[in-house]
């Protein structure tokens, strides 16, 4: 397809879902469904999406479709129901707004504690628009950065677009995340997230970014943006009115001894294919910025071994970094969307057979729970017991990193929360210190907890090794 050299972006919402010339091909009870879900569930889509990524032959099972358009079954029967009721019937906008608002609490908003325990203190104040999970990294929800170039359907962050008071993670006017970072030295790491930081013009992104530039900073080691830009809309860095602007500012940030770290969010490899993606890629590598891609492991999108290898490869190709394969978070179209934890250990299996030592830089699969990023590193028999094999890549407190634990196999988990202590165990490791670590004061500095070692029945030996390694692995 030929595409334009310097386009103009178009967004659709919900009003538009009867209107586009490509759903057509639905039938009429198909896109109804999609309106319904779409009063709830957040939904944009824009003009580039449309034309370049999404293959109208194969819809509804094209993935980029199923990434960006509603589908029923990402409700529950009987809230759809309900929905579809109050829309059949003309309710009145409040009525509509009441009904979605009472669906949408039911889906766990902002899940793993990103309210209740992210969200740090500073003289005893809320610091608006940050939350601080692990001590080396701090993230900023700027408030201009709160849309996205079109909204992903899986998004754990769905609750930032629906409007419910208190749900919105955002900076203030008075920018106090400044001052909360000046004083935690600990902070090593920002990460830029929304949203996405890349919907604001580069003057906006800049008033955010420039300032940790400065002496005052030094601790501050690293910029990370997080953005789903180079799938949704490359152009930013192509050939918007300030482009090359943008690219200015980057290069302030790596001449100022940052490294500048683009978390890309790339789901599939068909957002990789167009060329203005290839190319904002060079762009950006061009300016010094690493890029690393991340996503997670989504049924209807992305649920295959051989989809994922051939998209870190294609990223391997292009100078970007596969960096983390994530379980679906427990939240919003979860139920339609998840996939249990034995298939996507498979799935991650699977993919990294395709790739060379480069692909494996991925990380998976990955629980982001409220402890902290969980890793399914194996199952395997021990003492007579299958298990999953578990481990932290990042923790709330970094001494539980790397320390195996075990939890009894179960073919229906798709969370930490479904999957129970192996070995008769009444607990896992961490759950009693957790608890403690979250009854203290925000402010506090992380305690320097001692390392307790992991329990196994009595006829296991462990030695220093990997999880994997101490144990059989069962196929």
């Amino acid at each position: 397809m030929s595409l334009p050299t310097n386009p103009k972006i178009k967004f659709h919402a919900q009003r538009d879902l009867e209107k586009l010339p490509q759903l057509q091909r639905l039938s009429s009870d198909h896109r109804r469904a999609m309106s319904v879900v779409g009063s709830v569930l957040p939904f944009r889509v824009n003009s580039y999406v449309i034309d370049s990524l999404i293959d109208w032959d194969a819809v509804p099972s094209d993935p980029i479709f199923q990434l960006t358009f509603p589908q029923q079954d990402m409700l529950s029967p009987e809230q759809f129901t309900t929905m579809a009721a109050v829309l059949d019937r003309g309710g009145s906008a409040r009525e509509i707004r009441q009904t979605a608002d009472a669906i949408r609490m039911q889906l766990n908003p902002h899940p793993s504690g990103q309210v209740s325990h992210n969200v740090p203190l500073l003289d005893e104040e809320p610091v608006m628009g940050v939350q601080h999970k692990y001590d080396e990294t701090c993230l900023i929800f700027p408030s201009a950065g709160q849309t996205c170039h079109a909204y992903c359907t899986f998004c754990f962050r769905w609750a930032q677009f629906v409007g419910i008071p208190g749900l919105k993670f955002a900076t203030d006017e008075a920018m106090r995340f400044r001052d909360y970072v000046a004083n935690r030295r600990e902070i090593t790491d920002l990460l830029f997230t929304g949203g996405d930081p890349m919907v604001m013009r580069t003057e906006v992104l800049s008033r955010y970014i420039e300032p940790f530039l400065s002496p005052e900073f030094d601790h501050i080691r690293t910029i990370r943006i997080g953005t789903k830009s180079l799938s949704y809309w490359p152009y930013r860095y192509l050939s918007d009115d300030d482009s090359d602007e943008l690219m200015r500012l980057l290069e302030r940030v790596v001449s100022a001894g940052k490294h500048l770290a683009i978390m890309a969010h790339f789901n599939h490899w068909q957002e990789l294919m167009p060329e203005p993606a290839r190319r904002a890629i060079a762009r950006l590598r061009g300016v010094g910025a690493t890029i690393r891609s991340q996503s997670p492991l989504v049924r209807h999108i992305n649920d295959d071994g051989a989809v994922w290898s051939r998209m870190w490869n294609e990223q391997i190709r292009l100078g970007v970094i596969p960096y983390y394969m994530f379980a679906e978070r427990d939240t919003g179209a979860k139920r339609y969307f998840r996939v249990p934890l034995y298939r996507a250990l498979e799935i991650y299996r699977e993919a990294i057979t395709g790739t060379s030592g480069l692909g494996r830089t991925a990380r998976g699969p990955v629980m982001s729970a409220l402890p902290g990023k969980i890793s399914i590193d194996g199952t395997a028999e021990v003492g007579g017991e299958h298990v999953f094999v578990l481990s932290f890549l990042q923790a709330r407190d970094p001494h539980w990193c790397k320390r195996p634990f075990f939890a009894k196999f179960d073919p229906a988990a798709h969370w930490i929360d479904d999957l129970k202590p192996a070995f008769g165990q009444s607990q896992f490791f961490y759950e009693q210190p957790l608890a403690e670590l979250l009854s203290r004061p925000k402010q506090a500095h992380r305690p320097q907890l001692p390392v307790h070692p992991v329990s196994l029945p009595r006829s296991i030996d462990l030695v220093p090794t990997p999880a994997q390694t101490l144990v059989q692995e069962v196929r």
